[in-house]
This record gives structure tokens, C-alpha cells and sequence, in this order.
């Protein structure tokens, strides 16, 4: 097995480690099914979360919980700690150390998690940095179409809405790279379209994609539709831009009736308007066992940090 101890961003995953950790994974759907395991007891999880979040934080610190650790939080850092008196996040991080076993990052500034790994000597996870990435959302994401689709060479995943702003969508098509013959379509409204250092990766990896604008054209050729939210919080203080972009593309019914009845729906969640509610008794629709399988990614991703 590679060794794993900082997790910061997907270009950091092989395909070697990725079926490691989904194995682990496997193994902690199980660990949750007859409630729970003490492999991590003694052992404390300092969640530092400088954004809001609702998915990541609960499953991280429901992940540690059952595995026998405990959490310690702090929710709305940006306002709610030392950083409101002007306290740099590599103090933060050289403190919290001394407190906990492993770091749990959420932060609003791309590049957070990196900076913060060069300074700890205990193991710092990456819970989203600004537009940058979110590497446990991409491979709970994978774990997700594997369990879905049953594969992952081969597959044709079409990427949907806010992809300049969308960390997930970065760290997902990283991790698309792993695989053999994968093919990506992006729609999105131009002025949120992916940006140039996405595609020029996959070019580099030999990863097929192209831009388009028929969603419904696109949802045809398809095994994953992957929607993302058009992230307001991204664009400060320009209103009429994001008014522009959102709405532009829905998953509605009709969407819907495109989509081959083996496809998936999945979006990284929270969603606003851009899936419509109706979707969601659809079998098609992943979305919301694609945000449960982030408890057993990291579950496993803390096995594999602190207890192996």
C-alpha cells in the first residue's frame, strides 16, 4: 500500500492508492453496519472550519466518532477564532497540533490546505480551500460511480454548471485521469466554462473532453450527469454576472427522459434550483447516497492516517 498522511489534493491519488482506499471504504460500510469500531479510541480529530458547511463537517466528525475517536470543532473560524484577530493560518495549524491527532481543513483561500500541510507534523485533510479543490468529495465521487455504474474505465461523465468556481468538479476530473478511456463533456454558462489548467491537464493525460451547450444532447451520451450549483458566494459583489449564469442549466423531468435509464444524476450538494425536486424520487437519481458514501470515504481516509 503507498503511505498516506496529508491529504491535499487529487493529483495525489494513483490508481494503486485509490483502489486501497476504496477497499478500506468497503470495509467501513461494514464497520458502520454493526455500529461502529474503536480502532481510532483516544485519538482526536481537530475540525477547523473557516467556511460553512453542513456534509463535510458531520461526516467527518461522524466518521471519527465511529471509529472510537473523539472531535474537537470549531465551526465559523473565520469570524469565531484567533484568525478574527489577525492570526496567520500557519500559527493556527501549529497550535491546533497540539491539540489533535489529525486536521481537518476547510478554508476560503485556494492553496490553504498546501500551506497548512508544510507547517504540521500531524496529518492535515483537506475539506475544501476556496475555488481550489476537494479532493475527499472527489473520491467519494468515484467511490460513488463505481458502486453506481460498476465501472470506472470506460465511463462518459458530463459536468454541469458553476465548473470555473466548483472545487469539486477540479478534484473529480484529477481523479477521472486515473481511469482508461474516459470522456468529459462541460456545460456550463460561458462565464463560470472550466478553466484552462483543468483542460490543459486532461490534454496532458490524454483525457478526452469537449465543451458543449445542449444539455439535453449531451445527457444522451452519457452514464453520469454531474450537477453543480452556481456558487453565489464566488462572485463578490457581481450580481448581474451570477444572475446571468444561474438557472441556465436544469435537471428537470425532461433532462430526465434523455438519460439513459443505467445513468446517474449526482451533484456535491447543497443544491438550489438547478435540480429540480421532482428528479429526486427518480432511482437515477444518486445524489443523496452519493453524499452517504462520504462517511465511509472518510472513515476510511482516518483508518488509513492514524491507524495504520
Amino acid at each position: 500500500m503507498d503511505s498516506l498522511f496529508h491529504v491535499v489534493e487529487a493529483q495525489q491519488f494513483n490508481r494503486e492508492l485509490l483502489t486501497e482506499i476504496f477497499a478500506v471504504t468497503k470495509e467501513m460500510e461494514e464497520v458502520v453496519s454493526v455500529y461502529g469500531s474503536s480502532i481510532l479510541n483516544r485519538r482526536i480529530m481537530a475540525t477547523l472550519f473557516y467556511e460553512p458547511s453542513t456534509r463535510t463537517r458531520l461526516s467527518f466528525e461522524s466518521a471519527m466518532i465511529r471509529l472510537g475517536g473523539s472531535v474537537v470543532t470549531t465551526e465559523s473560524a473565520r469570524e469565531f477564532s484567533s484568525a478574527a484577530k489577525g492570526e496567520t493560518l500557519e500559527d493556527t495549524i501549529r497550535i491546533v497540533e497540539g491539540y489533535a491527532d489529525v486536521i481537518v481543513l476547510r478554508h476560503y483561500e485556494g492553496g490553504s490546505a498546501r500551506l497548512a500541510a508544510e507547517v504540521a507534523s500531524v496529518p492535515v485533510l483537506n475539506a475544501g480551500d476556496g475555488p481550489g479543490q476537494h479532493p475527499t468529495q472527489a473520491l467519494l465521487d468515484v467511490y460513488t460511480i463505481q458502486k453506481e455504474i460498476g465501472r470506472l474505465d470506460g465511463i462518459s461523465v458530463a459536468m454541469v454548471g458553476d465548473l470555473a468556481n466548483g472545487r469539486t468538479v477540479r478534484s473529480l476530473a484529477y481523479l477521472l485521469t486515473r481511469y482508461k478511456d474516459v470522456k468529459l463533456y462541460f456545460v456550463a454558462p460561458e462565464l463560470v466554462r472550466m478553466k484552462a489548467d483543468i483542460k490543459e491537464y486532461l490534454s496532458r493525460n490524454g483525457v478526452y473532453f469537449e465543451e458543449q451547450e445542449d444539455l439535453i444532447e449531451v445527457v444522451r451520451q452519457v452514464d453520469v450527469v454531474y450537477q453543480t450549483r452556481i456558487q453565489r458566494e464566488r462572485f463578490g459583489d457581481r450580481t448581474k454576472d451570477y444572475e446571468a449564469a444561474r438557472g441556465r442549466y436544469i435537471v428537470d423531468t425532461k433532462v430526465m427522459e434523455a438519460l439513459s435509464e443505467n445513468a446517474r444524476v449526482m451533484h456535491p450538494l447543497p443544491r438550489v434550483d438547478e435540480i429540480d425536486p421532482a428528479v429526486d424520487t427518480d432511482p437515477r437519481a444518486a445524489y443523496f447516497r452519493q453524499a452517504h458514501n462520504g462517511l465511509y470515504i472518510r472513515m476510511a481516509l482516518l483508518k488509513m492516517v492514524l491507524a495504520a
